[in-house]
């Protein structure tokens, strides 16, 4: 069966991610192995109820996360859907899956005596990929953004004057995030330095690699990942970490929720709500250290 049309509908209409597509497109193509193998079927219109659910049961004795089979679940919903527009099936197959309970996880955060140390030790240095990975630990902590929004910047993202940063976000959404003077200077020391480098009739990305090239999302990940190891021993350190320990400080200090959830670019209140548990911890420990009841 081919899934171009279906997965160009998330393209176009749909407006979903690079990285969301693919992972439909897996999900999908997992599933016909699955009915290939199991019923020696993998025609994706012809199955029912009970050729997906046993493909559900497949996943969970094998030990995959809820978390997973809730992604493919709305992966296979959203696919029949889609053919139910189109006249190929009449009722959807997918339609009476019940999607698995998923343990709620606190937001993993770095404290900040941690960030400060970071930043006090920040070297001073003018060797270009020391500034460009000093400058994407401060754009990701400073902004909050994603990582696929921060390696989607271009020098036009930049506003120094009005002292902000426009963002592409989730469903092409664009959004406008306030920067601090120190983060236009490190902006202004960046492009300086890259400039002299680097061509740049060859792009227009504003985060470079050593060798010119826009950098993609593993390659920030490296960056982070080895910054946090040196003050932190939490066991992520990945870029999601700086943005929810943006999300949390910002909160801890008094910031109203809902100024975050569009700082975050969250399209509910419920995906930020989740910060608000980190500090009830937070205020439960200082409960215990201080009241002497407690």
């Amino acid at each position: 069966m081919d899934l171009r049309s279906f997965l160009s509908y998330l393209k176009s209409e749909k407006r979903y991610s690079s990285h969301t597509i693919k992972a439909y497109e897996t999900d999908l193509q997992q599933l016909q192995q699955f009915l290939l193998t199991t019923f020696e079927t993998n025609d994706l219109l012809t199955v029912s109820h009970t050729h997906l659910r046993s493909w559900m049961v497949s996943l969970m004795e094998q030990g995959i996360s809820a978390r997973s089979i809730n992604r493919k679940i709305s992966s296979l919903k959203t696919f029949y859907r889609f053919e139910m527009r189109r006249g190929n099936i009449k009722v959807s197959p997918a339609s009476k899956l019940v999607s698995p309970k998923v343990k709620k996880r606190l937001p993993v955060f770095v404290n900040e005596a941690q960030m400060g140390e970071l930043f006090r030790q920040e070297s001073g240095e003018c060797e270009f990929s020391v500034v460009r990975n000093e400058l994407v630990i401060e754009l990701l902590y400073n902004t909050g953004m994603r990582v696929s929004e921060l390696v989607g910047l271009k020098d036009s993202s930049i506003d120094r004057y009005a002292g902000n940063v426009k963002v592409l976000g989730k469903g092409n959404k664009e959004r406008i995030i306030p920067m601090s003077k120190e983060m236009i200077n490190s902006l202004k020391q960046y492009k300086e330095l890259r400039n002299k480098l680097f061509d740049r009739n060859a792009t227009d990305t504003l985060l470079v690699t050593d060798s010119g090239k826009p950098v993609n999302s593993r390659y920030v990940y490296r960056i982070v990942n080895s910054t946090l190891a040196k003050f932190t021993t939490l066991d992520k350190k990945s870029p999601h970490v700086l943005r929810h320990t943006f999300a949390t400080h910002l909160l801890n200090k008094g910031a109203e929720i809902s100024a975050i959830k569009e700082l975050l670019g969250h399209a509910s209140l419920a995906a930020t709500q989740v910060y608000t548990h980190n500090t009830i911890e937070k205020l439960k420990d200082i409960y215990k250290k201080a009241h002497p009841k407690a």
